[in-house]
This record gives C-alpha cells, sequence and structure tokens, in this order.
C-alpha cells in the first residue's frame, strides 16, 4: 500500500483539495485499493474545522465530497506511517522540519516537484483564486501517479 500524506499550513484549502483529488484520481484509475491518502497541516490554528468553504465548492463542483474532513496537525509518528510526506509550499517544508527532522528517508517533496513547474502551488487563502489552486493540485496529483507508474 502506498501512503501519501498532504501538507499545508492549516489543512483546510490546499492540503484537502490534493487529498480528495488524488483519492478521486486513484478511484477513477480502479487502483484505490492500492493506497491511503491523507491530509495534515503544520500550524494548530485550524485544528477541527471543515475544509474551507471555497475549497469544498471547488472540489464539489468538479464532483468530488470532502464530507466530514476535518483539520488535524501533521505528528512525528507521521514521518514513519506515510511512504510520502508532500508539502504545498516551502513554507510548509520549513514548518515540516520539526515534526521529520532532516528527512533521512527521504520522503518529504513539495507536490509541484513533481510537475514540469517546480515551486509552490498557489496559495488561495491570499490570492482568492481556488481555480489556480485546482489547476497546480491536479497537474501535481497526476505527476505523482506518473512517477509511480501508474
Amino acid at each position: 500500500m502506498i501512503r501519501i500524506l498532504f501538507i499545508c499550513h492549516g489543512n483546510i484549502c490546499r492540503s484537502p483539495m490534493a487529498e480528495f483529488v488524488m483519492r478521486n484520481l486513484v478511484q477513477e484509475k480502479g487502483i484505490a485499493d492500492q493506497f491511503y491518502i491523507a491530509s495534515a497541516a503544520t500550524s494548530t490554528e485550524e485544528i477541527g474545522n471543515p475544509v474551507y468553504p471555497p475549497a469544498k465548492r471547488m472540489l464539489k463542483d468538479h464532483g468530488i465530497s470532502c464530507e466530514g474532513k476535518t483539520a488535524r496537525q501533521m505528528t512525528k509518528a507521521d514521518y514513519d506511517a506515510y511512504d510520502y510526506l508532500i508539502a504545498m509550499d516551502r513554507f510548509n517544508l520549513r514548518n515540516m522540519q520539526r515534526f521529520v527532522g532532516d528527512d533521512p528517508k527521504g520522503k518529504v517533496s513539495l507536490l509541484m516537484d513533481h510537475t514540469a513547474r517546480p515551486g509552490d502551488v498557489a496559495d488561495p487563502w491570499y490570492t482568492g483564486d481556488f481555480s489556480v489552486t485546482w489547476e497546480d493540485v491536479n497537474e501535481g496529483c497526476f505527476g505523482i501517479l506518473k512517477e509511480l507508474g501508474f
């Protein structure tokens, strides 16, 4: 089983979008039984809160439900529990260091590093543009699946 954890600051916008986009992609490909996919935050600011309404709407507009998802903070145990810890931006990577240390097993990456456009996933919290984030997340998730041979 391939275990993927998507990570952003609050776990209410980008990382849950990535979680549910990836879940949808593996379901559509008929390989969902080969994956465990989740998301988490580096901060405690949004713990217990649902997916941010505009992110939830964007998912729903594409036929993807995120019902029941609430924000959680990542833990040190996540490093051993997951094969891939995928951050949405460089700020998240810095914050993840307190949980994963120096990443001795090479599990940590940026989502967009799995594309031809390395860098940060657009942050809709500041831009208000969830469509650009949607495109980044989809491109990154497709990139991961391609790297994994799916």
